[in-house]
């Protein structure tokens, strides 16, 4: 039992012989020894079972396994095996023989014939597949966890210790499952100074400095977790690339990494310069039709392979925010993407070049992108994914999905989500973003005149693409807690289940990490749900509601400055808002029917994006009867209003939380709760100013007066802890 905090000074009080150096040995460890919960182990915490019921049940039936097969991938399911059934019985889970053991680990082609029979209905040819079944026989009841490959045992193995963890029903338990979607990947921005760019919870986890020699055990705890939802698949650095990455120290380095993910089925993808030959080996051109550049590709492959074989590939982010790319040397950029993947081809490698491009000339920026790829559809080589992000803009809190999908038939593509929330609230306020990632993913395209989810794109079942993917915009750290917001992690969590399968719920997910990673008490349970799923409707509300986008400060991109965003909201005295109507910048003709047409006219357009599509009059009235003016003013008070509730919500549960979480959320909330009024204040005053209409009477008097305002927006220009773009220039030749 650890001892309390209030114990300890009451017996340092009582205890007056104690000597000095006693009494400060005790404060010391004070600390440490009252901190609680740090949030390392995230979702893999497998404490013991409080529910004796439950308990007595596992520790009927699974206190042994056998493990059928020798590999690296059948070694990982072992120990977890180990780990997570002997933390939550609190005993030693012994390996048994096949014979005797109470759970079977195995791969479907080394099972016994007589089971072959009675699982070949189960059986599925998806190589990361697997099923879990309760059988009995002889009157003994025998849990298998049957994968088509090693990877499936170990993907089995995770699915079997979460539906444990979650007090999920053991007896008949019959699960067969197998990913809807090829490459589950993570997108690190991480520089190789270990800077990371929209990155809120520390410096980069790698340590490049001790690479390759020194292998931090943080880099396993980071693939187990991956693994467990999902993620087969990782890019470790920043798309503003340094070309470094491709020298040979730091593929060595690279190598080291791939040694600890390859046992978790993680593949590795690296971000690369588009200007490397130049970079690298002063070859005067990084011109993708000059042969010396093309052989210079080539050699480079060659050399990356034999270091690494099973290496995934790269993602390019080229002609995009100052970043060199083919348009550089007039060349399209299929010229430039075609030229990497006939390099990537010949190992069976995979290229990404990323779709967010855009010219920044006044002109509507979000046309670009489709503008730019649509073109190209079908003219890149067949291993060749154009990534997407889910809007057309830049991972605001709400857009519409990105008109991309289902406009190249011809093209993988894969969906780009961000998990770091560059503009949700950094690592400072709890947004459940699977709210968001279901809303993109459940959009209707109508592809082809018919009813066709975003969701059935990524996946191909719609169009029928050779490859699949979704890659998430990592959030993670070397924070202890890897994320820093407490809650992060679950966006983390619910980006892995949904790549997995999108069709989960959002309370589905919401719940499994509940009770994985803070209580299974009922009421908190449900609480904690409550407080997830009404989390990102509020962030809307109280930072860009209606429609409204980037009315965040430049640069760093932290708190409100509306007033520099002059360009995306397109305030003035007769209304707000972006036209992109057929009288205005035209994005909605990018859109098929009858979207185009919904969209088009301001009565049939949904208010949630009305300002995305519409310059609204002040004067509109808007569906609850309240005029534009008085939404916006409601709105961004029924933000502010949902934190406070969130907050009271947080505090009815306090006994049923750590303390140490539930301190540390408590303080985040306050936090988010004074920055959500910053928001409004802020917003509304300015579009007041504006508009020459007073905020009506009946909502709080604002919190923040111009002089504050203006005191806080400098004190937010100098936050250095918050990491912005610095993109990778190419240094210049001296002579």
């Amino acid at each position: 039992m650890i001892p309390t905090e209030k114990w300890i000074i009451n017996t340092i009080c009582s205890k007056r012989s104690l000597c000095f150096p006693v009494i400060l040995f005790l404060f010391t460890i004070l600390p440490f020894l009252s901190r609680g919960d740090d949030g390392y182990r995230l979702w893999l915490k497998y404490d013991k079972i409080t529910d004796t019921a439950y308990y007595r049940v596992c520790q009927q039936h699974l206190q042994s396994f056998t493990i059928v097969g020798s590999s690296k991938t059948l070694e990982a399911a072992a120990k977890e095996i180990k780990k997570g059934l002997g933390g939550m019985l609190a005993t030693d889970i012994k390996e048994v023989s096949f014979r005797d053991g109470q759970l079977i680990l195995t791969k479907y082609k080394d099972l016994p014939v007589r089971l072959k029979k009675q699982f070949r209905q189960d059986n599925s040819s998806h190589e990361e597949g697997y099923f879990i079944r309760d059988i009995e026989e002889k009157g003994k009841r025998k849990i298998f966890i049957v994968g088509q490959e090693d990877i499936g045992v170990l993907y089995g193995t995770f699915h079997f210790l979460r539906t444990v963890q979650t007090r999920g029903r053991l007896e008949g338990l019959s699960i067969r499952n197998a990913p809807k979607v090829q490459w589950r990947m993570l997108n690190h921005w991480d520089n190789l100074n270990r800077t990371v760019e929209r990155g809120y919870a520390g410096l980069s986890i790698w340590k490049w400095d001790e690479l390759p020699n020194k292998i931090d055990e943080r880099y396993v705890d980071y693939a187990r977790a991956n693994s467990s939802i999902g993620i087969n698949a990782v890019a470790v650095n920043n798309v503003n690339a340094s070309p470094n990455i491709l020298t040979q120290e730091y593929l060595e380095k690279l190598a080291a990494l791939t040694e600890v993910f390859r046992p978790y089925g993680i593949r590795l993808f690296i971000s690369i310069n588009f200007a490397s030959p130049k970079a690298l080996s002063g070859l005067p051109t990084a011109d993708p039709f000059e042969p010396e550049v093309q052989r210079w590709w080539d050699n480079k492959v060659d050399e990356i392979y034999s270091i690494i074989p099973d290496f995934a590939g790269f993602l390019v982010k080229a002609n995009s925010e100052g970043q060199p790319g083919p348009q550089d040397y007039g060349r399209s950029h299929v010229d430039g993407a075609n030229v990497l993947a006939r390099s990537l081809a010949r190992h069976n490698g995979i290229l990404i070049w990323r779709a967010f491009v855009y010219e920044n000339k006044g002109n509507d920026r979000v046309k670009d992108p489709y503008d730019e790829f649509v073109s190209l559809d079908g003219q890149f080589l067949p291993n060749v994914f154009v990534q997407t992000k889910n809007g057309p803009l830049d991972f605001q809190p709400r857009e519409p999905y990105s008109p991309l999908f289902g406009a190249l038939p011809s093209t993988p593509q894969m969906m780009e989500f961000q998990i770091t929330q560059e503009y949700t609230g950094f690592s400072t306020h709890l947004v459940y973003l699977a709210k968001l990632y279901k809303e993109v993913l459940d959009s209707d395209t109508y592809t082809d005149g018919q009813h066709a989810p975003v969701a059935q794109i990524v996946d191909g079942t719609l169009q029928g693409q050779s490859m699949t993917g979704m890659a998430g915009v990592s959030n993670i750290g070397d924070v202890q807690n890897w994320t820093g917001h407490p809650f992060a992690q679950a966006n983390w969590y619910t980006f892995g289940r949904l790549a997995w399968d999108h069709e989960l719920s959002s309370k589905q997910i919401a719940k499994e990490w509940i009770e994985m990673t803070l209580t299974h008490e009922p009421k908190a349970v449900e609480t904690i749900m409550a407080i997830m799923e009404s989390s990102y409707e509020h962030m809307v509300n109280y930072m860009m509601p209606l429609g409204l986008t980037v009315l965040s400060s430049g640069g760093h991109h932290y708190g409100p400055q509306p007033w520099q965003r002059a360009g995306f909201h397109n305030a003035n005295k007769d209304g707000i808002g972006y036209n992109r109507t057929s009288t205005g910048s035209n994005a909605v003709a990018q859109y098929t029917e009858p979207l185009r047409r919904k969209f088009e006219q301001v009565e049939t357009c949904p208010e949630s994006l009305l300002l995305w599509f519409h310059h609204v009059p002040w004067s509109y009235h808007m569906r609850s009867g309240r005029t534009l003016w008085e939404e916006l003013c409601f709105k961004y008070n029924d933000g502010v209003d949902g934190v406070r509730q969130m907050q009271q919500q947080w505090r009815a549960i306090h006994h049923q939380i750590d303390t140490a979480t539930f301190e540390q959320v408590d303080r985040l909330l306050a936090e988010q709760e004074d920055e959500a009024v910053w928001w409004r204040d802020a917003c509304l005053e300015y579009f007041s100013q504006i508009s020459k209409l007073a905020i009506p009477t009946e909502y709080e008097a604002p919190r923040y007066k111009e002089e504050d305002l203006k005191k806080k927006e400098k004190q937010s220009q100098n936050l250095k802890h918050y990491s912005v773009a610095r993109p990778y220039v190419m240094p210049q030749k001296t002579n």
